[in-house]
């Protein structure tokens, strides 16, 4: 068996430095329209050549320890594949190990901690050409925070690990009777057809302990967060009932009750409110830790 190759020790300055050496570039870019056309196009020209350069070191890279040994070349495309950055860099060449079917399914892995704290999961029906199909299962099919997570969560995973998908399809069963509609869930996400998201860092979330509750301001907008054993559970400091913030609330057991109505709201649960039939429900943010950081997803008119 061939040696294992000694991973190159971790340098979290440097790992955040060449995270954003793309958006970098493109103010370096940006700033060569200021000298005109041709000094765009010259600057743009050097990018490429420069990129093209690299791709053809990966791949050669890549040859060489293929034509070195199976087994070697089976141990390098893993730890490869398994580092973002090389990872990132491979995709914009064509030169990822993996399918899209397999990154698309590791993708979906690293969003299930996030679904599993709702009481639901996803599953992978099928990859076909650029689109990718899924199915929510357990609670995730009723749940208010679904659709948010489809448009926050698993979308902007799938598609970092598989830049050729570029729609996802959900498939749903059959409607369960007194379910929120699934318009009035996609409305959450685009009211008006005009809401986008954005990864927000917030690692003070990390501060919570179990038992917890806590408001936060990220990126200018007010969250509550709760941590419940290990995990945590993030919505807007809002209460659907009275529309007041949710300072002072108080948890029992995984019901948040509001300090001014006093209507209870329980966060496992996708903040679905609790013995009301009402259906009212606590705005859920999705949460996932993305490059080791913390982040919540927010809505660009709330972010800004």
């Amino acid at each position: 068996m061939p040696p294992v190759p000694t991973p190159i020790p971790d340098n979290p300055e440097d790992d955040t430095r060449w995270r954003a050496a793309g958006e970098r570039i493109q103010a370096l870019l940006d700033a060569s329209a200021a000298g005109g056309p041709g000094a765009l196009q010259n600057a743009e020209q050097l990018v490429r050549e420069l990129t093209d350069l690299y791709g053809a070191a990966l791949g050669r890279l890549l040859r060489i320890a293929s034509d070195s040994s199976p087994e070697l070349a089976q141990v390098v495309s893993e730890a490869v594949a398994a580092d973002d950055l090389v990872a990132s860099l491979l995709l914009v060449h064509g030169l990822h190990p993996h399918s899209v079917q397999r990154r698309v399914a590791d993708a979906l892995d690293g969003v299930r901690p996030y679904l599993g704290s709702h009481g639901g999961d996803v599953d992978l029906i099928e990859v076909d050409g650029t689109t990718a199909r899924l199915r929510f299962t357990g609670t995730c099919k009723s749940c208010p925070s679904s659709a948010a997570t489809l448009e926050l969560a698993i979308k902007d995973a799938v598609m970092a690990a598989a830049p050729e998908i570029t729609s996802i399809d959900v498939v749903t069963d059959m409607p369960e009777p007194d379910l929120i509609p699934a318009a009035s869930l996609l409305d959450r996400v685009h009211p008006n057809g005009h809401r986008h998201s954005s990864w927000q860092p917030a690692p003070v979330l990390d501060e919570l302990a179990p038992g917890e509750v806590g408001g936060f301001a990220v990126a200018g907008a007010a969250v509550l967060a709760c941590r419940i054993g290990a995990e945590l559970f993030v919505y807007r400091d809002r209460c659907p009932n009275c529309a007041r913030g949710l300072a002072g609330a108080r948890l029992t057991g995984t019901v948040l009750q509001c300090p001014h109505c006093g209507s209870g709201f329980d966060v496992v649960h996708a903040g679905i409110a609790a013995d009301d039939p009402s259906g009212s429900h606590l705005e859920p943010i999705p949460v996932l830790v993305r490059a080791g950081v913390r982040s919540i997803a927010l809505a660009e008119e709330v972010a800004s």
